[in-house]
């Protein structure tokens, strides 16, 4: 091959090179830029909202939903603990000084009876007592009929009546504690934060724990930290309550060119934009656009109206925030912005990223040419 012919050869091979690198639709990146996010705004016949983020955006859209109890659990009072009722049980012990017991035996101290339950008609029989009736009445009530008609047979018994978990006045209590059962609605934990003691506390991280409340067809929750930095928020407890401890289920997803790109769980109630970027290991120095972070969400159909200024909006609308972090104010726009429950932040590339791309490929092209022009002479 002349010397002519490889230089003819090189030249066309680059001029096709430029060519191909020109669109860019077939460089490797991490997904769309800036431009192109903005094409899909409702200004460009697209159908999502793009929204620069500001104060008067963050007031709108930049708030973390609050839990707390409906007014129907509010308003609910405390029960009278001292009356018990059917269903609920009771452990009663009695302790005799003879030699030949009534209910027990020489070798033990005590005659211990469990689950002994007030039947549905508010009963309950005690061996050699007969049947007393109970519901209505408290445990010390209970506890004084069931000695004097012992006494009749053995002199001074001495009577325990505890309640214990029923079918009665009782609640349960499951997930993240450290003593799940089904506990009594008794004086002290009339309460929800009393029954949650009673069953040891909470096993999981306070920060993003949830407590929920299913009472009936009707259910309420409240952040753990609420509930006992704020004792307004504690609600009384009602036989066949349901109460479900569980950690925090919320997440957000990261894209694009950020340190790590990964459906990433809330490790706090709230987490601001520039938190969930810290989170991922921040954005990429190599190739991240600083006035390029997105953030993609659904939003309902009343906040989408307040920030577009409409009222003609039905429905969900998506909604896309954009974050420019070289604005005088733009850190501080994304720290007080708060990222909710399945959005998406995304961080496009600079553009010297893809132009360094081309380079590169353009480069890697003629390096192929000149080795497969070598090769052929």
């Amino acid at each position: 091959m002349t010397i002519q012919t490889k230089r003819l050869t090189k030249g066309v091979t680059a001029i096709a090179a430029l060519a191909l690198v020109a669109s860019c639709a077939w460089l490797p990146r991490s997904g769309p830029n800036r431009a192109e996010i903005f094409s899909g705004s409702v200004l460009e016949q697209g159908d999502s909202f793009v929204m620069v983020v500001d104060d008067r955006v963050n007031a709108i859209a930049g708030v973390s939903p609050a839990l707390g109890f409906a007014s129907g659990f509010r308003n609910a009072s405390a029960l009278a603990t001292e009356a018990l009722n059917p269903g609920d049980s009771l452990l009663v012990r009695v302790w005799e000084n003879v030699d030949d017991p009534l209910l027990g035996n020489s070798t033990s101290s005590f005659a211990l009876l469990e689950e002994v339950q007030v039947d549905s008609q508010g009963f309950i029989f005690i061996p050699y007592a007969g049947r007393i009736r109970a519901a209505g009445s408290s445990t010390e009530a209970v506890r004084g009929t069931i000695t004097r008609r012992l006494e009749e047979q053995t002199p001074d018994p001495q009577v325990e009546v505890v309640r214990t978990a029923g079918d009665g006045a009782s609640v349960a209590l499951v997930g993240g504690l450290e003593a799940q059962g089904v506990y009594p609605i008794e004086t002290p934990t009339r309460m929800l934060s009393g029954m949650i003691a009673r069953a040891g506390g909470i096993a999981i991280e306070p920060e993003t724990a949830q407590i929920t409340v299913v009472r009936g067809s009707h259910s309420g929750s409240i952040w753990f930290e609420d509930l006992y930095d704020h004792p307004g928020h504690d609600i009384a407890m009602r036989a066949g309550d349901r109460v479900f401890v569980e950690e925090d289920t919320r997440t957000f997803t990261a894209l694009g060119a950020t340190g790590t790109q990964n459906q990433v769980e809330f490790d706090s109630r709230a987490i601001s934009a520039i938190e969930a970027l810290a989170q991922v290991g921040g954005l990429s120095t190599a190739s991240a656009d600083p006035t390029g972070v997105f953030v993609f969400r659904n939003e309902p159909e009343a906040i989408a109206q307040q920030l577009v200024g409409r009222t003609d909006l039905v429905g969900t609308q998506r909604v896309v925030y954009v974050l420019d972090l070289t604005r005088p104010n733009g850190v501080f726009f994304a720290r007080d912005f708060a990222i909710r429950d399945g959005d998406t932040v995304y961080v496009t590339e600079a553009p010297i990223t893809q132009a360094n791309k081309i380079i590169a490929a353009i480069t890697g092209t003629l390096s192929a040419v000149d080795t497969a022009t070598d090769v052929a002479d």
